[in-house]
């Protein structure tokens, strides 16, 4: 290994030194390779294990490999959903002393996704509008916090399960900008018209290797976006008139944003000249209303449709089973260790890797609202959860661990997520204490 190596990382893992750095990316052995699904990109893309964890490697130049991981680190402080950066390596030669390209690495996100990967044979139209609305949701942020993108596209996003929904995470941040005076609507445009251009073209190439659902519109599915992504900027930006002793629809318009996922920050609310209305317009919004409700009573961090449904049910349970009266942290802390933390546990270990927690929870409550309406009656959460280990969560594959088929087709560093870190906590449980 040449004296000449430079790493930057805001901490260096150790297990950075042992990787062949001195071999070219394409000739790494394959005990430290990861076989993960990859296609055609810019740059030579592989997967290695670091530490008990899987890795991005990306070879490119220094200086784009820098930009990027100062990309990563500055919409990560931005709370911004996108993949975390691990290190730039630089200085790189081969045993000739001819020199290598640099390298970026960053981490996988546990339990993601590619596009790809989340469907077995062929994809049908419910799946492909839900990719595209969490596409558009990712987007909004991306524009709300000033970056712009540049390169939209599925096979640039990874997707996490989030309570029937999907939760889409930025992985290529090569080409972004970000943009502290904000965007102009002629940048925003321009992002969309590369989404829309680059889905309809990943949903056409979908057709013609048979894995489409017969009837699908490809260029109907890429429409969405735009449908999506516009209804989404008007809700956080929208200036709204209303009369003056109409001030019951600031709570509704604070509740909308609220529904989306979003938080006031600050609202400017001003008299028209007449003083008989009132213009309302939020100035700072941000992402992850409920996460941030659920993290605060509970420590769960989760996605934000999990977090709005485990809230519910924690708020049902708050009427109709705790016994700790309005104060909320109490109640909280009796549903987690009640309800929440039991379910979890009671998964076998050889099933744990199938989908992370807060899915599991949010599924084991749809399969009760179904089984209650076949047997028309409520059904208790332990025969629930029974019956969604045997029937359901037993025949799932595991998504924590997935290789999804390989194509040629997926983007740079679109890959599965990292392998998990298994919790010692082997606790029993008696599944009839559950409420």
């Amino acid at each position: 290994m040449s004296s000449a190596l430079s790493i930057t990382a805001s901490s260096v893992d150790p297990g950075l030194l042992t990787l062949p750095w001195s071999t070219p990316l394409a000739d790494w052995p394959s005990q430290t390779i990861v076989s993960l699904p990859k296609g055609l990109s810019r740059h030579l893309v592989r997967f290695a294990n670091l530490s008990d964890r899987v890795v991005a490697i990306k070879e490119t130049t220094a200086e784009m490999a820098r930009r990027e991981y100062e990309m990563l680190g500055n919409l990560a402080r931005l709370d911004v959903p996108c993949v975390s950066r691990v290190a730039v390596i630089a200085g790189r030669t081969d045993d000739d002393g001819e020199p290598l390209p640099a390298a970026l690495v960053t981490a996988h996100l546990k339990f993601s996704l590619p596009y790809r990967a989340l469907f077995t044979q062929v994809l049908r139209p419910d799946t492909a509008s839900r990719l595209v609305d969490a596409l558009a949701l990712l987007l909004a942020r991306l524009h709300n916090v000033g970056f712009f993108w540049g390169d939209v596209s599925l096979s640039n996003t990874l997707f996490r399960r989030d309570a029937g929904a999907f939760a889409a995470y930025l992985v290529d941040a090569e080409t972004g900008e970000l943009h502290e005076s904000g965007l102009t609507r002629g940048q925003r445009e321009h992002d969309l018209d590369v989404a829309r251009t680059n889905i309809a073209g990943e949903i056409m190439d979908l057709e013609a290797g048979g894995r489409l659902e017969g009837g699908v519109d490809a260029v109907a599915i890429a429409d969405g976006i735009v449908s999506s992504y516009h209804a989404l900027w008007a809700a956080l930006t929208d200036r709204e008139t209303f009369a003056a002793n109409e001030s019951w629809r600031i709570t509704e318009r604070v509740q909308r944003l609220n529904d989306l996922g979003f938080d006031i920050g600050e609202m400017s609310i001003e008299a028209t000249d007449n003083g008989t209305r009132v213009s309302i317009q939020p100035k700072v919004v941000d992402a992850g209303h409920h996460q941030r409700r659920l993290l605060r009573l509970t420590g769960l961090d989760v996605e934000e449709n999990q977090a709005r449904r485990l809230l519910n049910d924690l708020d049902e349970f708050a009427a109709r089973v705790s016994r700790l009266g309005s104060d909320e942290d109490m109640v909280a802390h009796e549903w987690l260790t009640r309800v929440f933390e039991p379910v979890v546990k009671a998964i076998p270990w050889d099933l744990r890797a199938k989908l992370e927690p807060a899915e599991v929870f949010h599924q084991v409550l749809e399969h009760r609202w179904y089984i209650s309406q076949a047997r028309g009656r409520s059904v208790p959460l332990a025969e629930t959860l029974t019956s969604y280990i045997d029937n359901v969560l037993r025949h799932r594959r595991d998504e924590a661990t997935v290789v999804g088929p390989e194509t040629e087709t997926l983007s740079v560093m679109t890959a599965t997520s990292a392998i998990p870190v298994q919790d010692d906590d082997e606790d029993t449980v008696d599944w009839r204490d559950l409420v």
